[in-house]
């Protein structure tokens, strides 16, 4: 199992990255693929075009509100697993899930150690692991998967996006989260990268994996709130994914 996260700040289109990744994935005869939407403000159901019936936050809720009127004398560990299972959206291409978070009150501290442990137990069955987090990686931390394989910080190709993807990296070290490798993507990138754009990625000791390029199709079908899933094999973006995936895992 392989595990892949997205982080990077709000605007960069590392949602975008993120579908643009699953289907390079699928495509590679590497399925069963899992792709996480840990993001809260939940939108890669959108551009993967299928629906969300639950997210894990939503479940939560209804656990601490039924813990003591659980249906059929199920436990909460078994309620959790087939509320889990039953929120699971399956495609011929991968399978994915949401967490969103809780919406009251209170603490949340057993429910979460279960499902740490259900989540664990359910990523063993997928061969990549594919997931769209929010800036700061605290959700990930908190909530689901400990060891990450590659992360890709992603950032726009300016100066102030750079220096905001090295608060991100630098973050990192204060979380409980073990990370192989760690790189910076550059996304919407329209001609070459200027020579102080090198700079502040060295000086905020980030290591640029690849770039991707402006993608006006794409950018139109985000636009009008329609699914980027399936991009056309002549994508530029795509076409660039697929080059940084295969130096990320030497495919």
């Amino acid at each position: 199992m392989k595990t892949i996260a997205i982080s990077g700040k709000g605007g960069t289109g590392k949602t975008t990255i993120a579908a643009l990744i699953i289907q390079w994935l699928s495509k590679q005869a590497t399925k069963p693929i899992l792709a996480v939407d840990a993001d809260p403000n939940i939108n890669l159901n959108d551009l993967l075009g299928v629906e969300l019936e639950d997210t894990i936050g939503a479940i939560r809720e209804e656990m601490k509100i039924s813990a003591d009127n659980l249906p059929g004398g199920m436990t909460k560990q078994q309620f959790l697993e087939y509320k889990i299972q039953t929120s699971l959206v399956e495609t011929s291409d991968f399978d994915l899930i949401a967490m969103g978070r809780p919406e009251g009150p209170g603490c949340y501290c057993y429910a979460n150690n279960l499902l740490r442990d259900i989540l664990k137990t359910l990523c063993t069955n997928y061969q990549y692991i594919v997931i769209d987090n929010e800036a700061g990686m605290e959700h990930l931390s908190r909530r689901t998967i400990q060891n990450i394989d590659y992360l890709l910080i992603i950032s726009d190709p300016l100066a102030r996006g750079i220096r905001a993807a090295g608060k991100i990296s630098r973050l990192l070290k204060e979380l409980n989260t073990h990370i192989k490798e760690k790189h910076l993507i550059l996304n919407r990138v329209q001609y070459s990268i200027p020579q102080q754009i090198n700079k502040t990625i060295k000086d905020e000791k980030l290591k640029l994996l690849h770039l991707i390029p402006e993608d006006d199709r794409l950018f139109k079908l985000d636009q009008i709130g329609k699914p980027i899933y399936p991009a056309a094999d002549d994508s530029p973006a795509y076409k660039a994914v697929g080059q940084m995936m295969k130096k990320l895992i030497n495919f």
